[in-house]
């Protein structure tokens, strides 16, 4: 298991750094783990299951949140 940090993040997910906060915010992408007093990264693992709920969603006809 490993942290990655935002830039990472919308590397990986091709959605940019502030819209990957709001969805944090609004429940719909993995939240960050506070690492330091001014530092907070991802899951890798978090945001790998979430790309792969999106395929999913995607093969089998369902919505985006």
């Amino acid at each position: 298991m490993r942290f990655i940090k935002a830039k990472e993040v919308a590397s990986l997910t091709s959605i940019s750094i502030p819209h990957i906060r709001r969805l944090a915010r609004e429940g719909k992408f993995p939240k960050p783990v506070k690492i330091s007093e001014n530092r907070s990264a991802w899951i890798e693992d978090d945001v790998l299951k979430w790309i792969s709920e999106c395929v999913r969603k995607h093969h089998s006809g369902g919505r985006y949140s």
